[in-house]
């Protein structure tokens, strides 16, 4: 009867264990209901073709440049520190999994134990024998010999929940390292066409100071016939002196510039190979920008937010299970004596047990509580930067789209001024030469044209830039 007694206390006590806990702090989940245009452009034709699907070694045609990615995909620093990450999170999934999974092992122990004589215990074991005669040993010894398992039962699927979370956090890495080889890709793409232009400025200023030069020549001889002042001959020299200037700090430009592209392929400077096809003569590649919707799966910072909000869901999941009550079994078997010589003599010296522990939180939970709001903040959080993440990526794609468009205007505007201010050089030098013109005409002629043939240069530079930009924003360069 005391022992049926027994047993509806205990159940009444996982009854109101079992109540307590699943009373969880409700928290309401935002709701994801956000449709992407049908395009980028009102203007632009919608069309599934695109560029994003290209490898990078198709998308750019030139091998000095593709030889750069390459070594760089081999040796860059932070991206081996990110495959590093990768692998600590594929081992994480491995700690996760054996979480669930039941706990053995091996125990051995030994040790001495001398029990106060006065004492409970002490006034037991001095009138305990063994064998007629004999009393308990003193100190007493204690040796043992077993196997232990353990089980956590997964009720509440907390553990697996638990697992699938990390599996999603290592699929967010893996699409934080296809991000970086997008940054990567594209950041030597830029930094080769800066190299570019800044080498076919340098051969520019080079012509221009030859022609500076062959002109203070001229003025100095006009001086010299009386048909200039010397003040004339100190522009056209202050003039030459400046350029000359210009020209050291391009090529401070380009050294820098291949450092750059050295410390993202992950060596010491040296000589970056590069193409000698005319600059200005680069055309940009042929675009296509699919649908937005593309970017879904092309871009690999949407799909890394997208695992973050997956994996903060799971642990909202696993949060909430703490409130439920927690179930586990633990066994044991082996051998147990006082004198190891004991510990081959069977059953006397077997040991064995088999334990079910119920567990739930009554009061003060308010740890629990914590652990799950912050749970529930976070995936509120991830779910903001999911949908920012896309937004971010739909601008960068339109703006890139726009760019591109502008750019081209420009560059065909550029050229038709560089032609312009290139035949009024010739022409004011013969007009000053037969004194039909004064000196600072020809100056700020000159001064205007050289100017004109950078800005169409960098035009160019941002011509290519922009093509590998929008490659990078379409999602492109990691495959």
């Amino acid at each position: 009867m005391v022992k049926i007694k027994g047993y509806r206390i205990f159940g009444w006590v996982v009854l109101i264990a079992s109540f307590a806990a699943c009373k969880v702090p409700q928290v309401a989940e935002r709701n994801l209901g956000r449709n992407m245009p049908s395009s980028f452009q009102s203007t632009y034709k919608t069309d599934s073709s695109n560029t994003a699907q290209l490898i990078w070694n198709e998308y750019f045609t030139d091998s000095n440049l593709n030889a750069l990615i390459d070594t760089a995909l081999l040796n860059n620093q932070e991206l081996n520190m990110q495959l590093l990450e990768l692998e600590i999170a594929r081992n994480e999934i491995q700690a996760k999994k054996g979480e669930y999974l039941p706990f053995a092992g091996l125990k051995g122990n030994t040790g001495v134990e001398k029990v106060p004589h006065y004492t409970s215990q002490g006034a037991n074991d001095a009138n305990t024998e063994i064998k007629p005669g004999k009393e308990m040993p003193d100190p007493l010894g204690d040796f043992s010999l077993g196997v232990y398992a353990s089980w956590e039962v997964d009720i509440w699927n907390k553990l697996h929940n638990a697992k699938k979370s990390t599996v999603a956090k290592y699929l967010a890495t893996v699409e934080g390292k296809n991000f970086m080889l997008t940054h990567i890709v594209a950041e030597i793409a830029n930094s080769y066409y800066e190299l570019l232009a800044l080498d076919n400025q340098l051969s520019i200023l080079t012509k221009n100071i030859e022609i500076q030069s062959n002109a203070l020549t001229i003025v100095k001889l006009q001086k010299e016939a009386a048909r200039v002042t010397e003040l004339a001959v100190k522009r056209f020299e202050a003039q030459v002196f400046q350029t000359k200037g210009v020209q050291f700090d391009i090529e401070q430009k380009i050294v820098e510039t291949q450092n750059r592209i050295n410390f993202l392929v992950g060596r010491y400077p040296q000589e970056i190979k590069r193409s000698s096809i005319e600059f200005n003569g680069l055309k940009p590649n042929t675009l296509l920008a699919g649908i937005p919707s593309q970017l879904l799966q092309n871009r690999p910072d949407i799909k890394q937010a997208e695992f973050d909000l997956v994996a903060a869901k799971l642990n909202v999941k696993v949060a909430k299970a703490n409130f439920y009550p927690n179930v586990s079994i633990s066994a044991s078997l082996g051998l147990r004596a006082f004198n190891p010589v004991y510990l081959a003599k069977m059953p006397e010296s077997l040991l064995s047990s088999l334990v079910g522990d119920l567990a739930a939180p009554l009061v003060n939970r308010n740890a629990i509580k914590t652990f799950y709001y912050n749970a529930n903040a976070k995936q509120v959080q991830a779910a903001y930067n999911y949908e920012l993440t896309i937004l971010n990526a739909y601008m960068e794609v339109a703006n890139q789209l726009s760019n591109i468009y502008n750019l081209e205007k420009k560059y065909l505007l550029k050229t038709k001024q560089v032609e312009a201010l290139n035949l009024s050089v010739k022409i004011s030098n013969e007009l000053f030469v037969s004194a039909r013109a004064d000196y600072m005409e020809v100056l700020l002629t000159q001064r205007d044209a050289l100017e004109s043939k950078f800005e169409l240069v960098e035009t160019k530079k941002m011509q290519m830039n922009a093509m590998v930009n929008i490659y990078k924003a379409l999602g492109g360069g990691w495959r």
